[in-house]
């Protein structure tokens, strides 16, 4: 019996060997070296602040990724199956809206919808009714991959991401050991129903989030650690630039409360393991081939940041087990709370400030 078992061990090991070998890769990788991660010292320095948050809708809602507070005090969010649910303040849940595909960023227009960013169906608008309008599919002819997150000026364009070009929400790690530029800034005009490319050839296009008074508007890189600034008045209008680098994690939605303060939430802390791979293309190229449960998993861990508008980072919040938050993908404050979303988890939480 012990033969039989040992020889198709070793049947297996060369069926794995072969297939590692020979089968192609999903990705295409490139090499990349990124800079050292920074100390976790200073406003960067661990703290239990996250452990005090409150936990809403625990065990109830799947995939809270991004949240945004209703006309009518309700917080509402998109779930891993489509639907975009509402949590009432005495804690009730409703389904006002199933969209098919996987909500992510959604915020609220002066007219009360909700305008949200579905991987899979692109920019849509959902009326009071539950009524979903797909907004835009495509730009320049190209459809969008990976509708990701956005942010409403004042006067209704919407600044929105398309993350990747070539992989969808399923396969975000597979854009993450290729390294390639493949994602999108763009706007909407809602008076000409029209969609414009205002950046191209970014590393995972996620966060959106503009400033206070609307002369920039921020757009992050996971894939680089850092935040790109673009510029929407002034002498430098049209251009964009690096408003913060090598953040000690990834980069996941912005928020800005609109009076100088902008939130990052941070999917996972860097990996050293991740870092080291981005050197050696032909490893990426192979771990692309095994199976996901065998993927090294993100770190535990709940981080959210809070930078000025000068690009400065002023105060950190951690759980530094992830046993309360974790896999943060958004952090929205509203009345003297910060509402907290993920990707994975089954709850939001609310930190008073």
């Amino acid at each position: 019996m012990k033969k039989i078992l040992l020889f198709g061990l070793l049947v297996l090991t060369a069926i794995a060997i072969l297939y590692l070998a020979l089968a192609p890769s999903p990705v295409d990788p490139v090499e990349y070296h990124p800079l050292a991660k920074p100390e976790m010292t200073g406003v960067l320095a661990p703290n239990a602040l996250l452990g005090q948050a409150e936990l809403i809708a625990e065990g109830r809602i799947d995939g809270p990724e991004d949240t945004a507070i209703g006309p009518d005090g309700s917080i509402y969010a998109g779930m891993r199956d489509g639907k975009i649910v509402r949590v009432r303040p005495d804690g009730a849940l409703e389904t006002v809206a199933a969209t098919g595909g996987r909500t992510l960023g959604l915020h609220f227009d002066k007219a009360g919808n909700i305008i949200a960013c579905d991987a899979h169906k692109g920019l849509l608008a959902i009326d009071k009714n539950g009524k979903i309008t797909v907004l835009a599919s495509e730009a320049e002819g190209v459809p969008f991959r990976f509708a990701d997150d956005l942010d409403i000026a004042k006067d209704g364009t919407v600044y929105f991401t398309d993350a990747s070009d070539k992989f969808g929400i399923d396969d975000y790690l597979l854009d993450l050991l290729e390294g390639r530029p493949r994602g999108r800034f763009l706007s909407y005009d809602p008076a000409t129903k029209s969609v414009k490319v205002l950046m191209r050839g970014l590393y995972f296009a996620n966060g959106v989030a503009l400033s206070g008074n609307e002369d920039f508007v921020l757009v992050n890189e996971t894939y680089r650690y850092r935040i790109r600034r673009f510029w929407l008045k002034g002498p430098k209008a049209g251009t964009n630039d690096i408003f913060i680098d090598n953040l000690p994690g990834f980069p996941d939605n912005l928020s800005s409360n609109r009076r100088g303060t902008f939130y990052v939430a941070l999917f996972s802390v860097r990996d050293d393991l991740a870092d080291m791979m981005h050197r050696h293309p032909r490893l990426k190229r192979v771990m692309a081939k095994f199976p996901r449960f065998m993927w090294p998993g993100p770190k535990p861990y709940g981080l959210v940041l809070a930078l000025d508008e000068r690009g400065t980072m002023v105060k950190s919040f951690h759980d530094t087990s992830g046993g309360r938050l974790r896999a943060i993908t958004s952090a929205v404050e509203h009345e003297g709370h910060l509402y907290i979303g993920s990707l994975h988890e089954r709850k939001i939480g609310k930190l008073r400030l």
